[in-house]
C-alpha cells in the first residue's frame, strides 16, 4: 500500500498557513480545527516549514508566551521531510518513527498536495491487519 492509498480515503485537503502569520493565529487555528500541525507554505503552495503542537509548546515554555506575537517563520521547523504518493506505508512508517514526527506532507511537483499523520498510517496498517487476517480466517475454514 501507498501514500496514495491514504489519501484516496481520507482525502487531498490540508490546512495551510503563511509564514508572516502569528504564532497565536496558528495556534488558534489548529485549536479550532482541531488539528496537530499546521503547513507553512508560500503563494505556490510549496512547502517552506510546518508547526506543530509541540512546537508551541516547546517556543512558549523556553521563552514565554510573549513569542505569541511572532511570526511563524521565525518559530516554524524549516527543515521538513516530505513524502510523494509513491511511497509505501512501511516506508512512510520507518521515517515517522526515525525522525519522531507525526506529520509529513505529501509534495508532487513540488507542491503541496496532502498530509498523513501518524495516525492514519496507524489506521491504514490496522485495516490492512483486518483484511489479511479476515481472508486467512477465510482460507482456513475452506479447507
Amino acid at each position: 500500500m501507498t501514500v496514495r492509498s491514504i489519501l484516496d480515503e481520507k482525502g487531498y485537503d490540508v490546512e495551510t498557513i503563511g509564514p508572516s502569520a502569528s504564532l497565536r493565529e496558528a495556534a488558534e487555528v489548529m485549536s479550532q480545527k482541531r488539528i496537530g500541525a499546521l503547513v507553512v507554505t508560500d503563494r505556490e503552495r510549496r512547502v517552506i516549514g510546518i508547526l506543530s503542537e509541540r512546537d508551541v509548546v516547546r517556543v512558549i515554555g523556553l521563552e514565554g508566551p510573549e513569542r505569541l506575537d511572532d511570526e511563524l517563520s521565525t518559530v516554524m521547523t524549516v527543515k521538513v521531510v516530505t513524502c510523494d504518493t509513491n511511497e509505501t506505508v512501511p516506508q512512510l512508517m520507518e521515517q515517522m518513527t526515525a525522525g519522531r514526527f507525526r506529520h509529513m506532507p505529501v509534495v508532487q511537483g513540488g507542491k503541496l498536495i496532502g498530509l498523513v499523520s501518524i495516525g492514519d498510517v496507524v489506521k491504514h496498517r490496522l485495516a490492512e491487519f483486518e483484511r489479511e487476517s479476515s481472508a486467512m480466517r477465510e482460507y482456513i475454514l475452506s479447507t
